[in-house]
């Protein structure tokens, strides 16, 4: 919904939020259904009301649990039985700095202040390691605002007295925490509330009259950053950039003006301030976002611009280059599909409003963000939180190169007549075996991220991951797959839960960059190899159709399960005979952990 992207009418939101979310409810969209414990040290229930659109608009659909005014610490520590019931899926913990019990006096000596530092970091140390333990759940957590007022003045910021200082030596111990520690995320409240301006943020009328400890119009600006950190635990970031050239990374138009003449680099403000976006769009590509062109053009043109030696972004930083003259909604949904993503996945960038417009009619899943004027790209890209992070692995560092040689893999397959000549081609091998610490955190954020590959669309938290690979009552597999054009990293997932003889599929998915390379197959004769292993008779599979995994509807069918029942929303259910497999993978050397 346009009016829920940033930059967004924060007051036309809170006007119009009851509209807004008929509206969103309305639209027919599938959606996850997630359950959010607010632990508020304030009122929260605007906050809660806001973040409900910003969430609907993600592809998620929240039900919300409330503590009591200021109850954060009573409910965290002592759950109430609704809560109790609740069983959140994420708990926020909606604290500011209106919740710091004690500051230093400036009678304290730095030991009194450093008593007191340890004493408010271990309350809400406390309090967290008992929202874990009884929930195992992920924990968002805000950090705290600057004071609105600095009693010291200036050295406010320096003296081991000052309440500025203070409030950053507590965030420092909150981000440590966070940095050592899976399932559990800071909410940027300081941030957000200087780039709002802290005089207005904090004003005090608010918190007199209501108890809140922000003003009412930057209610959406916080609402937005908590649900983005909320869509991105829950795997609804998106992927790949689709960009413009002419206007959009460089000034001017290449082909009409020449290479020479087109504005990027050191010379003018405005060539620097394209130089400057190249440059964050880059950095962007390190963190694994994939980089494409969509860009009315001759390839020729493109490609010089591109190689332009005052630009940061070189044609090789690009995973597809579509520079030609179809339309452009075209190019993303053929971009979406070269990737193996949907095209929902995709954000679109370009200066052109009637571009915009016909992409965002077209395409209503690709992201069309306003792109005004150059100085503003950067900003309007940042914070509209397309790509914000919350795990991150070596295969994020690597992820436009897999992609990219996925590319060169389907020219390849071109040279080929037999298609399992060209698999043998890839000189495949692939490491399948029981979970390994070191992956982790990769096969939790495959279970999160992947739908069109995933038979159930199961989704698990680090923690609920960690539960798995520490019970004996489950066969797990990981496949990690390599080629000659490289490592793809971990693609597949597949776990299943021992009743008797009979294994429980929970979960099987895989990566959409490795379909088609008869990994699935690589996957399953493993899967019945350890199945034998341990007296497994019967692999009983399941399918639960989503909006986006009709990929997989007839999997179990393909793998030679036989079909034993569907309902009416087409659920379906399949088993295996295990003794009567035959191994079907001929194309993939197949490696144990140790191997």
């Amino acid at each position: 919904m346009k009016e829920l992207e940033y930059p967004f009418d924060s007051a036309y939101i809170m006007k119009k939020r009851r509209s807004l979310r008929k509206t969103l409810l309305a639209d027919g969209s599938a959606r996850v259904k997630k359950k959010v414990a607010v632990l508020g040290g304030s009122t929260t229930n605007d906050i809660v009301a806001i973040a409900e659109l910003f969430l609907l608009n993600n592809g998620i659909e929240p039900t919300f649990y409330q503590s009591e005014y200021a109850q954060y610490w009573q409910d965290a520590m002592f759950p109430s039985e609704e809560l109790a019931s609740f069983e959140p899926d994420i708990v926020f913990i909606h604290t500011t700095n209106r919740n710091i019990t004690a500051y230093p006096q400036i009678t304290d000596s730095r030991e009194d202040v450093q008593a007191l530092l340890d004493n408010e970091f271990d309350r809400f140390k406390r309090m967290w390691e008992a929202v874990s333990a009884r929930f195992k759940c992920p924990i968002i957590q805000n950090n705290f605002e600057m004071p609105l007022f600095r009693l010291m003045g200036n050295k406010d910021s320096s003296d081991y007295r000052g309440r500025e200082r203070f409030i950053t030596r507590l965030n420092e111990k909150f981000y440590d925490y966070a940095d050592n520690t899976p399932n559990f995320y800071i909410n940027d409240l300081n941030y957000i509330s200087a780039s709002y301006g802290l005089k207005e943020w904090s004003n005090p009328l608010f918190w007199n009259m209501y108890k809140y400890a922000l003003c009412f119009d930057a209610i959406p600006e916080f609402a937005f950053n908590t649900a983005n950190i909320i869509k991105s635990v829950f795997g609804k970031n998106k992927k790949a950039l689709a960009l413009d050239l002419d206007n959009t990374l460089w000034g001017g138009v290449v082909g009409d003006d020449g290479v020479e003449h087109i504005q990027i680099g050191q010379e003018t403000g405005v060539s620097q301030s394209y130089y400057e976006f190249q440059s964050y769009l880059k950095a962007q590509r390190q963190l694994g976002v994939m980089l494409t062109v969509c860009s009315k053009n001759d390839e020729e043109n493109a490609i010089a611009g591109l190689n332009h030696p005052e630009g940061a972004l070189k044609p090789d930083d690009f995973i597809i280059i579509k520079a030609n003259w179809e339309n452009k909604d075209r190019n993303i949904a053929e971009t979406a599909a070269q990737l193996n993503i949907l095209p929902d996945s995709i954000v679109f960038v370009d200066d052109n409003p009637a571009e915009r417009a016909i992409v965002r009619a077209q395409l209503p899943g690709v992201s069309v963000p306003e792109m005004d004027s150059v100085e503003n790209y950067i900003q309007t890209l940042d914070r509209s939180g397309f790509f914000d992070i919350t795990t991150f692995s070596d295969d994020d560092l690597k992820r436009n190169d897999m992609y990219k040689a996925n590319v060169e893999r389907a020219a390849q397959q071109a040279a080929f007549e037999n298609y399992e000549d060209y698999l043998l081609s890839l000189d495949m091998d692939a490491v399948i075996d029981d979970f390994t610490p070191m992956y982790i955190e990769r096969i939790t954020q495959l279970s999160n991220k992947s739908n069109q590959f995933n038979v159930t669309t199961k989704r698990y938290t680090t923690a609920e991951m960690e539960a798995v690979f520490a019970s004996d009552e489950y066969i797990r597999l990981y496949g990690k797959l390599i080629d000659k054009f490289g490592d793809n990293g971990v693609v597949s997932v597949v776990i299943g839960k021992k009743d008797g003889d009979t294994l429980n599929m929970e979960l099987w998915l895989m990566s959409c960059r490795v379909l088609k390379r008869d990994m699935e197959f690589a996957m399953l004769d493993t899967l019945v190899e350890k199945c034998r292993e341990q007296g497994i008779k019967t692999i009983k599979g399941y399918y639960y159709p989503t909006a986006k995994n009709k990929m997989v509807r007839e999997l179990y069918g393909t793998f030679g399960f036989d079909k034993i029942s569907e309902d009416s929303d087409g659920n379906t259910v399949w088993t295996l005979d295990v003794a009567s497999y035959q191994k079907r993978c001929n194309v993939i050397r197949i490696h144990g952990n140790n191997e």
